[in-house]
């Protein structure tokens, strides 16, 4: 029996204009909470970002957010796992020196930091994913630990850039979600690790998970649910770690397959 629905946002959940279908899911949502089953949103949005995107009823969800390095519900964080200060300005300052040209996104507890010289379409581009955004001339302004730092890479370059980090491969974990973005958080921490918390607070096992994704960075997702769920639009290594292959973001397939299994579930 399911008792804990995850999914990816981005590529997954969301359509290609970062938006979903408002009118199926509050359908769906009843349908979960009839059913009891608990509701969760792995993403690496900002959680203030995820908070607008679902409005009131996402105080009923559990948000692992800023790339699951953290876990918030009912308004309250439940976890989190930060990079040290010195650690995380260090692997900025390789970034930058590698390449000057992608974005880089340094999340903080407070906020997702970037350079006050990114131009106005750049930083329209964040806010899609971040709530709380603070311009910077330096990165060494910023003063707190570390739940993030992203890179964006327009060029799709991200693939490349990433070996230019190995001296960090076992201080933190570091992953290339698409080609167009990097994702670093402390070392150990993705989004199974997260979620692995997630069951044991909740007493569910894999068995009675369902997750679902698209990127690189859910193929560690697809191992902590029996009902493991790749998108028709993800990566073929996400396809390949995943049991199931369902339809398309843009086609609501996270939501119809739920409907679809739940219904089926005494």
């Amino acid at each position: 029996m399911i008792k804990l629905i995850i999914t990816d946002l981005d590529g997954t959940f969301l359509n290609r204009h970062g938006d979903y279908n408002r009118v199926l899911f509050p359908h769906i949502n009843n349908l979960m909470q009839q059913k009891g089953v608990a509701f969760a949103l792995c993403t690496g949005k900002q959680c203030e970002r995820v908070e607008e995107l679902f409005g009131e009823p996402v105080r009923d969800f559990w948000i692992l957010g800023d790339s699951a390095t953290r876990i918030k519900h009912a308004g309250e964080y439940v976890y989190q796992s930060l990079i040290k200060n010195s650690l995380g300005r260090e692997i900025i300052a390789t970034l930058e020196a590698v390449n000057s040209e992608p974005v880089v996104i340094a999340c903080t507890p407070v906020g997702a930091y970037v350079k006050s010289s990114l131009a106005p379409e750049m930083l329209a581009k964040v806010k899609m994913s971040y709530a709380n955004v603070v311009q910077v001339e330096t990165f060494t302004e910023v003063l707190h630990d570390f739940v993030k730092i992203s890179l964006f890479d327009i060029k799709g370059r991200c693939p490349q850039i990433k070996p230019h980090l190995a001296a960090y491969f076992d201080k933190a974990y570091i992953v290339v979600s698409e080609d167009a973005w990097i994702d670093i958080a402390d070392v150990g921490v993705h989004k199974g690790h997260t979620v692995e918390i997630l069951q044991q607070r909740l007493g569910v096992s894999a068995e009675e998970t369902m997750v679902f994704g698209d990127g690189l960075n859910d193929i560690e997702l697809m191992t902590r649910a029996a009902w493991s769920f790749a998108m028709r639009n993800a990566f073929d290594e996400t396809k390949q770690a995943a049991r199931f292959i369902t339809g398309y973001n843009d086609d609501d397939a996270v939501m119809t397959t739920i409907e679809q299994v739940l219904k089926l579930q005494q």
